[in-house]
C-alpha cells in the first residue's frame, strides 16, 4: 500500500543529503566540537558551517545563532530565561492564546512562580486581536511571545506591526517569536523587523528531530537554562550535536523558498477546490494562511475517527498539534469554533514531496470515510 503522507507539520522525512551529512559525521568527522586536534577542529567547522546557514535564512549573523535540542527547549530558554533577566523590571508575560503549547505552558508555569501572564485574544481567523494586544501592553510587561504560523491552522500573524507595537508600548519587554512552523516556508527578517528572540527547528523542513536554534539579537539578554562549558558563548553550553546540527545546515541549505512555496501554493490550492466539492467539509484554515497547512472539520465524524479511516487508505494527517498527543485542540476553541468543529478537525500539511496523488488519495478516503462513518452513526 502507497503512504500518503499529509501531517507534515508533525514532523517531515529527512533529506537524503541532511541524512549523509548526519552519517558522515558520526562516521568519519566524528571529534569533539570543543577538541583541539584535526577532528575536533573539523567537527567545529562543520557545526559553524551549519550556523552559517541558518543565520542566513534569517537574514542575520551567525554570532546571533545559538543551537538547542529544539524548538521545545529553544521557547523554553526564552521565556524563562529573558523573565528572570527582566524580573526587576517587572513582571508582565503576554503570549496568544494560540500558541504552541512549549510556549503555552512554560506561560503557566510562569503565573504559577507570580509573574502576571496575560493571553492576548485571536479573531476567527486565529490571528491577535491588535488592540487588545495594545491594551496589555504597560511598562511593567517585561515579554511578549507570538508565534509566526500557528501549527494547527497556518495563520500567519502580523509580527512585524507586533514588534513595532511592543517597541513603541513596552520599551523594556523583550519580544519572542515561535517561528518553528515558517522557518524556510517564508521570508523571516528578525533583525530588520526588531525581534529578539526566534525559535527555528530542523525536523520540520525535512532534517533531523533533536536539534533546533535560537535567534537572540544584539543586546538582548537572558538568562541560560542549562549551565556548564564555554560553548555557544555558555548560554547553551555542553558538547554539540555536530551531526545533527551539520544536518540542520544541509536542510536549510536546500530550502528554495520562493520554489518550495509556489509549488505548495499550487497543491494548496488543488486540495482546496477538491475539498469544496464534498459536503460536510467546513475550513477552518482562513484564507490568507501559509498554504503549507490547511485544517477542515468533517461534520459529524470524530476526527480520531476520520484519522484512523484514512490511515487504512495509507493516508496519514493529524488531530492537532502532535505534541498534544490528541487531546483537544485549544487554539481552535481559542478562535471560537464550536465543540463539534473542534472534535471533528483535521489538520492537512505538505512538504515539497507532496504531489497530487496525496490528494486524490486523501479525498478518496474522505470520501469513503463521509459514505461508511456517517452510515454508522445513523
Amino acid at each position: 500500500m502507497s503512504i500518503h503522507y499529509l501531517d507534515n507539520s508533525a514532523t517531515t522525512a529527512v533529506s537524503k543529503a541532511a541524512a549523509d551529512k548526519a552519517y558522515y559525521m558520526m562516521t568519519e568527522c566524528y571529534g569533539n566540537p570543543s577538541s583541539l586536534h584535526k577532528l575536533g577542529i573539523n567537527a567545529e567547522l562543520a557545526v559553524e558551517e551549519a550556523r552559517e546557514h541558518v543565520a542566513a535564512a534569517l537574514g542575520a549573523q551567525p554570532k546571533n545563532i545559538i543551537f538547542t535540542s529544539g524548538g521545545t527547549e529553544a521557547n523554553n530558554t526564552v521565556l524563562f530565561g529573558a523573565t528572570e533577566a527582566l524580573k526587576r523590571r517587572g513582571n508582565r508575560v503576554i503570549v496568544s492564546a494560540v500558541e504552541h503549547s512549549s510556549v503555552y505552558e512554560s506561560a503557566k508555569r510562569l503565573s504559577e512562580l507570580g509573574y502576571d501572564v496575560q493571553y492576548a485574544p485571536v479573531d476567527d481567523h486565529g490571528v491577535v486581536f491588535l488592540d487588545k494586544l495594545q491594551a496589555l501592553l504597560t511598562e511593567k510587561t517585561i515579554l511578549v511571545s507570538v508565534m509566526a504560523v500557528n501549527n494547527e491552522t497556518g495563520s500567519v500573524q502580523p509580527t512585524e506591526l507586533i514588534a513595532k507595537l511592543v517597541k513603541k508600548l513596552s520599551p523594556n519587554a523583550f519580544f519572542h517569536v515561535d517561528a518553528v512552523q515558517a522557518f524556510c516556508k517564508m521570508p523571516l527578517k528578525p533583525v530588520k523587523w526588531g525581534v529578539d528572540f526566534m525559535t527555528v527547528s530542523a525536523h520540520k523542513i525535512h532534517g533531523p528531530k533533536g536539534v533546533g536554534a535560537l535567534f537572540i539579537r544584539d543586546g538582548a539578554r537572558l538568562i541560560p537554562l542549562i549551565h556548564g562549558g564555554e560553548q555557544q558563548r555558555k548560554l547553551r553550553p555542553g558538547t554539540e550535536s555536530a551531526p545533527l546540527i551539520a544536518a540542520f545546515g544541509e536542510a536549510v541549505r536546500e530550502a528554495d523558498i520562493p520554489s518550495n512555496l509556489s509549488a505548495i501554493r499550487e497543491l494548496n490550492t488543488y486540495a482546496t477546490e477538491k475539498l469544496k466539492t464534498l459536503d460536510g467539509i467546513r475550513f477552518n484554515s482562513p484564507k490568507d494562511a501559509l498554504p503549507y497547512i490547511i485544517n477542515i472539520s468533517v461534520e459529524g465524524i470524530r476526527s480520531e475517527t476520520m484519522l484512523h479511516h484514512l490511515e487504512q487508505s495509507g493516508v496519514y494527517v493529524s488531530s492537532s498539534s502532535a505534541c498534544s498527543k490528541g487531546k483537544r485542540s485549544y487554539v481552535l476553541a481559542a478562535m471560537g469554533l464550536s465543540d463539534d468543529r473542534v472534535d471533528s478537525s483535521i489538520r492537512i500539511s505538505f512538504s515539497k514531496y507532496n504531489t497530487k496523488e496525496d490528494i486524490d488519495a486523501l479525498l478518496s478516503g474522505l470520501i469513503s470515510g463521509l459514505t461508511t462513518l456517517q452510515k454508522a452513526r445513523s
